[in-house]
């Protein structure tokens, strides 16, 4: 696990608007319940370069790997999660860490 701040990346394409708007409503808390910070999202990023996969992308923070996984892990997201699931198709998923110092 890594300490300093973590981004998280998710890219997902809505395909039940109903189960993703359940999701979103109770989204927002759990996030800052568990310390996340909310950076952007975009539904039409500009392309700059290669294939881009239509759909939602969401930019979050947490000042730590620990913190990221304690709010992942946690029984209340699960349990939300099974509406982002139930009403999304997730294209990624990733960590992007801070540089290491020089």
């Amino acid at each position: 696990m890594t300490d300093g701040p973590v981004r998280f990346l998710a890219h997902f394409t809505v395909d039940d608007p109903e189960r993703y708007r359940i999701y979103e409503k109770g989204f927002f808390p759990i996030l800052k319940a568990h310390g996340g910070r909310f950076i952007t999202y975009d539904d039409a990023p500009v392309v700059l370069e290669g294939q881009w996969t239509a759909g939602r992308s969401v930019l979050i923070e947490f000042d730590s790997e620990e913190a990221l996984r304690t709010w992942w892990d946690s029984p209340e997201y699960k349990e939300l999660a099974a509406h982002r699931h139930a009403g999304t198709t997730t294209h990624s998923v990733i960590f992007l860490h801070s540089p290491p110092s020089r």
